[in-house]
């Protein structure tokens, strides 16, 4: 046997005589490191007809899974990694139809069919949901390995009960199975499977043998003459070498890699030599080091030996890894591309060159207004490249925010982040208990309500407020509070009271008061608002008219009442006195 896998694969699509292709497929072969730990992928789908953009569905669904099933942890198992990948997907397009015009009906929303096989080793897996399909070739029929999810009303109608984007809640169809030298697999949609059978593919391959693409596209020709009026879209994958078994593999396919071993400064360790640690918490070791080939300087997490046996804790760990190669962003740090294949459970991020905001804000305790503006900026453009794929960071904090030697602010740490249809390790609160967090959370958090966006934008406002004034606008009692009734009796006072910070303006202050309104309905829903209103004016905030006292500086107010009160008291002393 080889040593590695080795297939041949040929594909087709047109939009036959509709007036454009809803239709949409791909797959990848990678290269050896990841062609071993991930496998070749193939993937189809299928844009239902009643939408007018299930054609952008499907590209996003075929196009992200290829992408985002090669960015999961090599610990995951290939039906993990689809999982996890598949179920983000999912509640992707899902969002999309929600916030489009078409949220009243998902049939014409961002729906598609979809089908994937990926081999890796010597097995091959199929995650199916719809009626696309994947059919296995032998000599004398074609066997079906997926099942349509389709309810037939009548000779005439019939409607799909599963779909990607269909439902908030993916469910999708998964088998494995051995592969052999010579499996032939087809991977269609309707408009081919329903006007071919066995011996057109047969007879195809007889005569396109070097050249599966080019037998693809005849079989495609083949329905069509035979009276197909969809889109059509064809893939034919052949297996031409397999690779040996590994001990592993024969010991039940075992896809978790060990624990890394206890790194110190001059260690050589998985090609990276180790300078020095940087960071220790319960949860994770955190060191920066040199790759042995490259020299170039990296950083390296690995997971604390004191949770080995929580599944829970590495679920979350391996989840970071993912969640970073997913982001492209240049405000969000960056893992490194994987050149080898790695032998212990550990993430290679890229290193950077510079500080915390955390140890910027001690070194700059009064920053100008112009300088918080301009982190906040690069901050939420970083926020904004989560919350586009359905994330949300749920730890921002100034150390969680690295700036550079050039003043590039960068977003790091994906340990809390919450991945959109994926059911969460542990509870926010949990999360933040054990990040110890509390005062940069959304007050959402504590009344155990589901967040979204403007709980990171609270987050932001926070280290807005904090950087100008060097206070919490809350202090700690946010932490306290556990019914609504509680926090809205919080009050921030406003920024311009600071004696250092009458320089404000009245607009920018209103923008970062409104950034950390206790009630997420009445704060800014996207980073990009709040980041934008702290420059420009916004007419809402000019017109608004001065808050009473009370609002503005509670303490004063009451000072000043008691003040009252006090004079009164004298004046009816001295009437009482003189009578």
């Amino acid at each position: 046997m080889s040593t590695s896998l080795c297939v041949q694969i040929g594909q087709f699509s047109c939009a036959g005589k509709k007036p454009f292709n809803q239709d949409f497929h791909g797959f990848k072969v990678p290269n050896d490191t990841v062609l071993h730990s991930k496998g070749v992928a193939l993937a189809i789908a299928d844009g239902i007809s009643s939408s007018d953009v299930s054609q952008f569905a499907s590209a996003a669904a075929v196009q992200g899974f290829l992408s985002d099933y090669y960015s999961t942890s090599e610990a995951w198992s290939v039906k993990t990694s689809a999982q996890r990948v598949l179920t983000a997907l999912n509640a992707w397009l899902y969002s999309q139809t929600l916030h489009s015009h078409f949220s009243g009906n998902m049939n014409r929303g961002y729906v598609c069919t979809f089908s994937a096989m990926v081999m890796k080793s010597v097995t091959g897996h199929i995650f199916h949901t719809g009626d696309t399909r994947i059919y296995k070739l032998y000599s004398d029929h074609m066997e079906a390995l997926t099942k349509d999810h389709r309810f037939q009303v009548n000779s005439q109608k019939s409607y799909l009960t599963r779909a990607l984007g269909m439902e908030e809640h993916l469910e999708f169809d998964y088998r494995s199975f051995a592969l052999h030298v010579g499996d032939v697999f087809l991977l269609a949609t309707d408009g081919v499977y329903e006007f071919i059978n066995h011996r057109d593919v047969l007879n195809a391959l007889s005569k396109h043998e070097q050249n599966l693409d080019l037998a693809a596209k005849g079989l495609v020709e083949l329905a069509m003459e035979k009276g197909s009026q969809d889109n059509l879209t064809i893939q034919l994958v052949k297996v031409i070498e397999l690779p040996k078994m590994d001990d592993q593999e024969v010991l039940g396919q075992l896809t978790s890699l060990p624990f890394p071993p206890e790194l110190e400064a001059r260690m050589e360790f998985d090609g990276y030599k180790i300078i020095r640690k940087i960071h220790v918490s319960p949860r994770s070791h955190i060191f920066i080091a040199e790759d042995q080939v490259t020299a170039q300087t990296v950083v390296l997490k690995t997971p604390s030996m004191d949770l080995r046996d929580n599944p829970s804790y590495l679920e979350r760990f391996l989840l970071e890894e993912w969640i970073a190669r997913r982001i492209n962003s240049a405000h969000v740090l960056k893992p490194l591309a994987q050149a080898r294949r790695p032998n212990f459970i550990y993430t290679a991020m890229e290193f950077v060159d510079g500080i915390t905001l955390k140890q910027w804000m001690e070194d700059h305790p009064h920053p100008s207004l112009d300088e918080v503006r301009n982190i906040v900026e690069q901050v939420s453009r970083g926020l904004r490249a989560f919350h586009r794929h359905e994330m949300l960071h749920q730890d921002l904090k100034p150390e969680n925010i690295m700036i550079d030697v050039n003043g590039t602010v960068k977003i790091i740490d994906f340990g809390s982040v919450s991945v959109a249809g994926l059911s969460e390790i542990e509870n926010a609160i949990e999360h933040f208990h054990i990040l110890g967090t509390a005062q940069y959370t959304a007050p959402e958090y504590f009344l155990g309500q589901s967040p979204n966006a403007a709980a990171d934008v609270y987050s932001l406002g926070v280290i807005a407020y904090e950087m100008l004034t060097g206070k919490l606008p809350y202090g700690l009692d946010v932490i306290k509070t556990r019914t609504e009734k509680q926090q809205a009796r919080l009050n921030a006072i406003s920024i311009n009271q600071f004696e250092k910070r009458t320089n404000v303006p009245q607009w920018a202050n209103e923008a970062i008061l409104k950034a950390i309104h206790i009630s997420p309905e009445k704060r800014y829903q996207e980073a990009d608002e709040f980041a934008h209103d702290l420059r420009h004016p916004n007419k809402a905030f000019l017109k608004k008219s001065k808050p009473p006292l009370i609002a503005r500086n509670p303490l004063k107010f009451w000072q000043g009442l008691c003040a009252v009160l006090t004079l009164c008291c004298l004046v009816m002393l001295y009437n009482i006195s003189v009578a």
